[in-house]
């Protein structure tokens, strides 16, 4: 039985390359600009793309994403991004650093497998002009829309240039090859693997003939006259004798195209309704082998059946695992974005052979391999028991990974690192949802990139050159830092983590849920589920902390009062939560709401850090809501705060009301937790007129007397909008006793979860053991040494303070905890 290898080189028959030397050898000529090369670039305009624009022949398709990109972004500031999506070959990145960009690297589409359209537009529109390019990857040969890039690269004023290094080949339903007259260039591949097979090889297409010729100078040192370097440039050139080669493909190419097209149309009928491969578009997808997904219970025994696929004669791989976000030289240059869907489609992916020697019977012959191996492969046995872990922590975001951020600023995480399992959802630990936010930090650039300078973990100190953490190191100065540009440093952060739990015995388990967890003779049993594989788990773990975060819950607001009346009764259905206003996309969705309305009036209620960023979004949105005098009312029931460093600079700008019990005895700072900082601390001295400053006219404050206050009653009546800003409740993990009945907290009837060593409270407020919290909404308040002011009412949340304080004293409950049970 023949053998059918995944990839098929079609190297160039020998009587070929020996007739395209005798050719070369007899021109004399060996330039890029030599007859043989330029025939071969008009005979592909004309044959490939229909006679439109115009081709360049180079050495390989990097060096053409190389030189098209250097020429598209030209020179510009130090840290700007190429788009791209994560589900790419590692050239493309590997490119886009060569031209002096930054990755930025977005999630895919979950159907075409390509960029995700909602994905790129959202990061265009927060990042700007820091995106100098966009670079989509035509997936394994798709016809991507171009018309779509067309319209991206005038709306935000972005460079494009597409790798489609599978793509020649591909042609639409009129039968036009895939990027025939585009605006921008486009890459392709000639390699021997590809479909338009040749040694090596590359081609670059693009509708404008002058940026062509300004590209084939920068493909030959940027020579523009004789000898003389004019461009950015470097050795691209593509020899005489590789465009005789290519010549010889291109005259058997519509032949072989259309064999290829028919395996893969016997593909497509061979799994229909059994495996998902990517939809079939109108016209013909050029395929270097045939890419499908194993089912989700197969996801990790794609080894295995690449294994037992081998042994029947039969390639197969898992092209592109690991992808682009998932490489480790990537992640140390780029910025990667959240990418479930890639990390989903990336772990089953599973790529077949398609080769010019196949037939149609091969195709059968294939899939019934994949079939008879995939029913002979018995899905693993859940596990039901683990040997007893030292401590879990229930989620990887910024709150579960400042603790062990905490401890690495001690050098202490290599010992914490000892059995430590930690549970996170997300395909990576570190970011949480701080990224998805469309604010600004109430915390100074400083005080994020604190944590990394001189950090004891050479590893995380070094991050201080990290693309992420340059981003934010922008911003010192500034009233906080983009959330959005938080979040990829927390996630750079995350995998330098990763790796050193990892490395010292601990077990990071991404993309994994923590469902239930039930104490039994003072171990904690939790149930774990594999979100890939939908497989349970048991893992037993003496310590259980949880980092799980807060969440704005609907059945609270409902039971809501203000005024003396029900919230929902006031407001009816012009209430929203401040949580989806501060989120992406928030502010378009209030414009919207409030689109009818000439003069719209809103109330935003709450009196904490939410409600002063939700006002401070609603006025400095853009485009700008038509709010007159009064129109936002911020409705509150304490008074409104201001930080300050100290009594000498409050009594400096006129600001005295403040006692004794508002100053923090170890810090000396006024109202250091109750006060506001930054973006809405600025808005607070505004408002209460705070050393001459002018309150904003469109602003109007309400404190709420109580519950006979008929003016604000009147005012949640009339408004347009009712934003409820109103603190945010833990997102618990469901705790069970030994006989399974719920474990009753004490913030399950409203009271803080933790005490002041962090640890979980049960309903009659004692501490629960071997179980910790941290993170928002834990509840937890500073205390002694940490400092804070008496009159302090409420919780305290930041991400510094779980880095350092609140973090370290998990930490050493931890270890302690450890060390009197080995003794």
């Amino acid at each position: 039985m023949k053998r059918l290898p995944l990839i098929a080189p079609h190297p160039p028959r020998l009587s070929t390359m020996v007739e395209a030397l005798a050719r070369v050898e007899a021109s004399g000529i060996l330039s890029n600009n030599g007859p043989e090369l330029r025939a071969f670039e008009a005979n592909a305009t004309q044959r490939l793309f229909d006679g439109r624009g115009a081709c360049l022949a180079v050495a390989n398709a990097t060096l053409g994403l190389m030189i098209a990109l250097r020429d598209a972004v030209n020179d510009g500031p130090a840290g700007r991004f190429a788009l791209m999506p994560a589900l790419t070959f590692a050239a493309t990145a590997q490119a886009a650093w060569w031209a002096g960009l930054t990755p930025l690297v977005c999630d895919i589409d979950p159907d075409d497998w390509s960029a995700a359209a909602d994905e790129e537009e959202r990061l265009l529109t927060r990042h700007g002009a820091r995106i100098a390019a966009v670079v989509p990857y035509a997936t394994f040969g798709y016809g991507i829309d171009l018309e779509r890039y067309r319209w991206l690269s005038r709306r935000h004023g972005v460079a494009v240039v597409v790798d489609a290094a599978a793509s020649l080949g591909t042609i639409d339903a009129a039968g036009v090859g895939f990027g025939a007259g585009a605006p921008f260039p486009v890459v392709y591949s000639m390699h021997a693997t590809k479909p338009f097979a040749t040694a090596e090889g590359g081609l670059i297409h693009c509708a404008d003939p002058d940026r062509i010729e300004r590209l084939r100078a920068m493909a030959n040192f940027g020579f523009t006259a004789p000898r003389t370097a004019t461009l950015p440039g470097l050795n691209a050139k593509l020899p005489e004798a590789m465009a005789v080669v290519a010549q010889a493909r291109l005259d058997t190419f519509d032949a072989v195209a259309r064999h290829r097209g028919d395996l893969a149309d016997a593909y497509h009928r061979a799994i229909a309704g059994r495996y998902v491969a990517q939809p079939q578009a109108p016209g013909r997808q050029a395929l270097g082998f045939f890419p499908l997904l194993l089912p989700s219970q197969h996801t990790h025994d794609r080894d295995a059946i690449i294994a037992r696929l081998d042994r029947q004669g039969i390639g197969a791989g898992k092209y592109f695992s690991p992808h682009l976000g998932e490489q480790p030289w990537v992640r140390s240059v780029a910025q990667i974005e959240p990418t479930p869907v890639a990390d989903m489609i990336g772990s089953r992916l599973l790529s077949l052979p398609l080769s010019d020697t196949m037939t149609v019977a091969d195709v059968g012959r294939v899939i019934d391999a994949l079939d008879k191996v995939i029913a002979s492969t018995p899905r693993a046995p859940a596990r039901t028991a683990s040997p007893v872990a030292e401590t879990m922590i229930v989620g990887g975001g910024p709150a579960g990974t400042a603790m062990l951020t905490a401890a690495s600023r001690h050098g202490l995480l290599p010992a914490l690192s000892r059995g430590l399992i930690v549970v996170e959802r997300d395909a990576a630990i570190g970011g949480g949802q701080l990224g998805r936010y469309a604010i600004t930090s109430d915390s100074t650039a400083q005080t994020f990139l604190s944590v990394i300078e001189g950090n004891a973990d050479p590893a995380i100190a070094a991050l201080a050159d990290h693309p992420a953490a340059l981003a934010v190191a922008r911003h010192r100065g500034s009233l906080g830092v983009p959330l959005a540009e938080v979040g990829p440093l927390l996630r750079a952060m995350g995998d330098r983590l990763h790796a050193t739990v990892a490395t010292n015995g601990g077990t990071v388990l991404t993309a994994h849920e923590a469902l239930s967890a039930r104490l039994v003779d003072g171990l904690w049993h939790v149930r774990v589920r594999d979100l890939a594989t939908h497989r349970e788990s048991e893992r037993i773990v003496r310590n259980l902390v949880i980092a799980t975060g807060g969440h704005q819950p609907l059945d609270r607001l409902v039971a809501q009062h203000v005024a003396g009346e029900p919230i929902v009764a006031l407001a009816g259905d012009r209430l929203i939560q401040s949580d989806a206003v501060l989120s992406l996309g928030g502010y378009d969705m209030v414009a919207d709401l409030l689109s009818t309305k000439r003069a719209p009036r809103i109330a935003v209620i709450g009196g904490s850090t939410s409600a002063l960023t939700t006002v401070a979004l609603l006025l400095k949105g853009r485009p700008a809501l038509p709010l007159g005098a009064g129109a936002i009312t911020l409705l509150h029931r304490r008074p409104l705060r201001p930080f300050y460093p100290s009594v000498e600079t409050a009594h400096a700008e006129g600001f005295s009301d403040f006692g004794p019990e508002d100053i923090c005895p170890v810090s000396g700072f006024v109202y250091r937790l109750a006060g506001f900082r930054l973006e809405a601390r600025d808005l607070v001295l505004r408002m209460l007129g705070v050393d001459g400053r002018q309150p904003d006219p469109r602003v109007a404050l309400h404190r709420v007397t109580g519950d006979d206050d008929v003016a604000a009653r009147a005012c949640l009546r009339d408004a347009d909008l009712v934003i409820a800003a109103m603190g945010y409740r833990p997102r618990a993990l469901p705790l069970e006793d030994a006989a399974g009945q719920r474990l009753a907290l004490a913030a399950h009837r409203g009271a803080p979860m933790v005490n002041g060593e962090c640890r979980v409270r049960d309903v009659d407020g004692a501490p629960i053991p071997g179980l910790f919290g941290i993170g928002l909404a834990a509840g937890f308040v500073p205390h002694g040494k940490l400092g804070g002011e008496a009159s302090f009412v409420g919780q305290a949340n930041g991400l510094w303070l779980w880095q350092n304080d609140v973090g370290m004293m998990i930490v050493d409950q931890l270890l302690a905890r450890r060390a009197r049970a080995a003794a």
